[in-house]
Formats: structure tokens, C-alpha cells, sequence
């Protein structure tokens, strides 16, 4: 079975093609999804949270959102830290899930491969991008933020020039029909290439 990486810059939609590769019955693994899940149940990974960020980092054994996000936003080594706490555990989640899945490939929808030199572990990586003032508009609308807010998120990512010599595939998210016929081509390819 082949591993495919699903990533792109935040509002750029991967979650939407995410969603429409689960339509065509692909197994689709959400890291961020599944991180938060870890971080409420694992009792080893609240400890060493806690010990990295302070008890505030938990609300009534509630992950505290907002205060995590105040803390490593603007601080690149706390939030290097913390991905080296909360990465290898998802990472180890993602391969037991993968294990029991039956499909010729399985796909883990994460936002940093190549932030975090991981595009090794799979064989392709398929990159989602669209233009910068679109991913704007769709994370302002989504999290009811600004636009500076949004700027600085995407401070801690790597610009789509940079990701697209690396990602095998490119799918250009801007208007959802040419989307999900994209993603459609995509998924025969992917089908034909995890069988040869």
C-alpha cells in the first residue's frame, strides 16, 4: 500500500480535497484532527505538554486552545518544541491506522511535510495551493480573524514557489468543479501507480 502526504498552506483548502478523495473511498488520515484527540487522551503527551507550556496549557483537562496558539505563534522555537512532542506521536497513530486499512493507498492530510523535512516518509506528496488573496478571504471568513493575524500564521510555513519543486503533484484549488475533476484524474493515477 503506498502513503501518500496531502499538504498545503493554511486556506488553501486541503481539507476540501481531502473531503473529496474520502468521496471516491480513499482512507484519509486528518493529523490535525487526530493531534487534538492524542492530546486530550494520551496522559504521557498532557504531561510533557504541561511541562513544555505550564498547567495553563490545559482548562479543566480541556487542551487550552488559545493559550497554546498565544504561546507558540509568535515563538518559533516553543512551537518547534512542541511539534517535536506532538509530531512523532501522531506520526506513530497515522502508521498504526495505516496498517489496517484496506485500499491501495491511504492518505495523511498534514499541513507541514516540508516544513519538517518529512516528505521522505511517503511515496508522493500532493500539494494543494491557490492564490494568496484567496487563502485571505477563506481563513478570515472561517476563523472570524484579520488578515494580520492570517499573515502571521503564515509566517510558519513555506512559500508554495518553494513546495511545488518538492511535491510530486499540484492541485490548484480556486473553483471546485475543476477541483474535484483534478482530484478525480489524481485518484486513477494514484490507483495505477500503488499497483504497479
Amino acid at each position: 500500500m503506498k502513503i501518500v502526504g496531502l499538504t498545503g498552506g493554511i486556506g488553501s483548502g486541503k481539507s476540501t480535497v481531502a473531503n473529496m478523495f474520502m468521496d471516491l473511498g480513499v482512507p484519509v488520515y486528518d493529523s490535525d484532527l487526530e493531534a487534538k484527540k492524542l492530546m486530550h487522551s494520551s496522559k504521557e503527551l498532557k504531561e510533557r505538554i504541561i511541562d513544555l507550556l505550564g498547567e495553563d496549557a490545559y482548562q479543566e483537562d480541556m487542551l487550552n486552545r488559545s493559550f497554546i496558539a498565544h504561546k507558540v505563534f509568535n515563538d518559533s522555537v516553543l512551537l518547534e518544541q512542541l511539534n517535536g512532542i506532538v509530531h512523532p506521536a501522531v506520526r506513530k497513530h497515522f502508521l498504526d491506522w495505516s496498517d489496517m486499512q484496506k485500499a491501495p493507498y491511504v492518505i495523511q492530510e498534514t499541513a507541514l511535510i516540508f516544513e519538517n523535512g518529512s516528505q521522505d516518509q511517503y511515496d508522493f506528496v500532493v500539494l494543494v495551493t491557490a492564490p494568496l488573496d484567496m487563502r485571505l478571504q477563506r481563513v478570515m471568513e472561517r476563523d472570524g480573524v484579520s488578515e494580520g493575524q492570517v499573515l502571521e500564521r503564515m509566517k510558519n510555513q513555506m512559500e508554495d514557489a518553494q513546495k511545488l519543486d518538492l511535491a510530486h503533484f499540484c492541485i490548484v484549488n480556486t473553483d471546485l468543479e475543476t477541483t474535484k475533476n483534478k482530484v478525480g484524474e489524481l485518484h486513477a493515477r494514484l490507483v495505477a501507480l500503488s499497483s504497479s
